[in-house]
């Protein structure tokens, strides 16, 4: 596993945007919040074109957007590049998007949702590591909650321990700046995290290589030219893979279908566990719970529901293609990584 340079101060950060862009005041507010914020920290941040633009759902077109991208991994002074929003349409970048070029030039790659598959495909095509982490104006906030501390912190290299947080936002929140001094417009936290173990002994740490991310994308490249994962896993196999997921609009059938197609194509293969997120928009149908969908197919291998992955902040910062080691106890979770 190749695992990029590590972030230093005065380096460069990138923003693009290989799916959506920015398209309404609120954006623009935490987009410029977030600039300010990493620059006030000594860095350098560099702006995509496209991460200022919205057209039905895109910030360009496929090449436009592979372009871009391309341009950032092939600067050698950017250290971090971080993809400026989610969307549904990244998909339409992978197919312009020369994959070499970042083999020839490995650097952190960023983002989450949308950003799936860019950090799913780079690290199982290339097997350079990538961060499932926040997009960029996650950053645009005047207090940063832990998890974005831990995000830098991460990314420059601390080997640090990650443990569940007390509150998550159960919800969305279209705050008027991002950047009030008050605080009251960072994350709203409502809800207390309580993780639940669905198979598997509590107290018994679950170790292997992390790979994952948003279930709804990861279906979408199942059986196309850039799903590698069962060679991957094959690679691995001796290390073992301890996937985390984590669903942004699946409902329950969609859900079980998809755990079984990812099965059934061999991705499972050698999983050690399962880490799945707070999903983002549940509906049951047929009466069939979360837990009751993910363990119809996941039958006998460690499971962990309601972890901090995902859409409702806060969250982790993973870092795909390393050795993951999560540990479960009394209804909270932490994670350690090593880089090897």
């Amino acid at each position: 596993m190749i695992y990029p340079e590590f972030l230093k101060k005065n380096d460069n950060i990138a923003i693009t945007a290989p799916s959506d862009g920015n398209r309404k005041e609120t954006d623009f507010n935490r987009l410029n919040n977030g600039i300010k914020n990493l620059k006030d920290m000594g860095f350098q941040v560099l702006e995509g074109a496209l991460i200022c633009n919205s057209i039905k759902g895109r910030s360009g077109d496929g090449k436009a957007r592979a372009e871009e991208l391309e341009a950032f991994i092939k600067d050698k002074d950017v250290r971090w590049i971080i993809g400026a929003k989610g969307g549904d349409f990244l998909m339409e970048m992978l197919s312009c998007f020369d994959f070499d070029i970042i083999r020839k030039h490995p650097v952190w790659y960023q983002g989450y949702s949308d950003n799936t598959g860019l950090t799913f495909t780079i690290t199982t095509l290339c097997d350079i590591a990538t961060v499932y982490g926040g997009n960029f104006n996650d950053f645009g906030m005047k207090d940063w909650h832990e998890c974005l501390t831990n995000n830098l912190k991460i990314i420059s290299g601390e080997n640090i321990v990650q443990n569940s947080f007390d509150l998550y936002e159960d919800g969305y929140y279209d705050q008027p700046t991002g950047y009030q001094p008050t605080g009251l417009e960072s994350y709203v936290l409502t809800k207390p995290i309580v993780l639940k173990q669905a198979w598997g002994e509590e107290g018994v740490p679950l170790t292997g290589r992390l790979l994952g991310g948003c279930l709804d994308v990861l279906l979408n490249l199942c059986g196309t030219r850039f799903d590698q994962t069962a060679a991957f896993v094959e690679k691995y196999k001796e290390d073992g893979i301890l996937w985390y997921l984590e669903s942004y609009s699946l409902n329950s059938d969609s859900l079980m279908r998809g755990l079984w197609q990812l099965k059934e194509a061999g991705w499972f293969k050698y999983a050690k566990g399962f880490i799945f997120g707070r999903p983002a928009f549940y509906e049951e149908n047929y009466g069939i719970t979360y837990e009751e969908a993910v363990t119809s197919v996941l039958k006998d291998i460690p499971v962990i529901l309601e972890a901090d992955i995902g859409h409702k902040a806060p969250s982790f910062t993973v870092i795909n293609g390393s050795i993951g080691t999560f540990g479960y106890q009394d209804g909270k979770g932490k994670l350690i990584m090593e880089y090897q």
